[in-house]
């Protein structure tokens, strides 16, 4: 790994790929369609006035966690450290099909964490949909593939497990995909051009 990190000289410069991947609520923004004020080539129409959210987003490369080549628009994903409750994990957000499985750079990374923490490896595809398939890599390179209420658990060596959610976790799910699918309906869809 590059050991040359300076996240105070680094600008996104032509890589917009946040744009994209993430969810804006204050501009009615889906997660994985492209914004709205996004320029051709790179850069924000609304950059003196974007979101809060907008402006306070640095992901792991910008913030000077990652390498000097790996801007997220070279690895073909977004990298960041995240923490959801309790847990903190890396998260890597694909922003193009099989980013992950293709990039032995990412997989580089992905190996650097998995034992101190969980990485989450977000599949490219429809951010909509509640079934999208993600990864988790854990450390003694074991892997939770999981797609709805479905996990398969993959550890070297052993035959893959099939898992299902208890019936309180799926009901659990099913109310926190009712309530996001409440809240993201008046969100700016991809055909919809607003």
């Amino acid at each position: 790994m590059n050991s040359e990190h300076a996240p105070h000289t680094r600008s996104c410069g032509a890589c917009s790929l946040c744009c994209t991947v993430l969810r804006v609520d204050e501009l009615k923004k889906l997660g994985g369609v492209s914004c709205k004020h996004q320029c051709e080539g790179g850069g924000c129409a609304i950059h003196e006035t974007r979101p809060g959210i907008c402006r306070a987003y640095k992901c792991l490369w910008l913030s000077g966690g990652l390498a000097d080549d790996d801007r997220p628009d070279s690895l073909g994903a977004i990298v960041d450290i995240l923490t959801v409750g309790a847990e903190t994990r890396v998260s890597i957000q694909e922003a193009t099909p099989n980013a992950f499985d293709s990039s032995p750079r990412l997989q580089e990374i992905s190996a650097q964490y998995r034992d101190a923490m969980p990485v989450r490896v977000v599949e490219y595809g429809n951010f909509l949909d509640p079934d999208r398939p993600y990864r988790v890599l854990l450390g003694d390179g074991e892997e939770h593939r999981v797609r709805g209420e479905w996990t398969t658990v993959l550890r070297p060596g052993a035959e893959p497990e099939r898992r299902r959610l208890s019936a309180f976790e799926r009901l659990a799910r099913r109310i926190a995909v009712w309530i996001r699918s409440r809240k993201i309906s008046g969100m700016q869809r991809p055909d919809d051009g607003s």
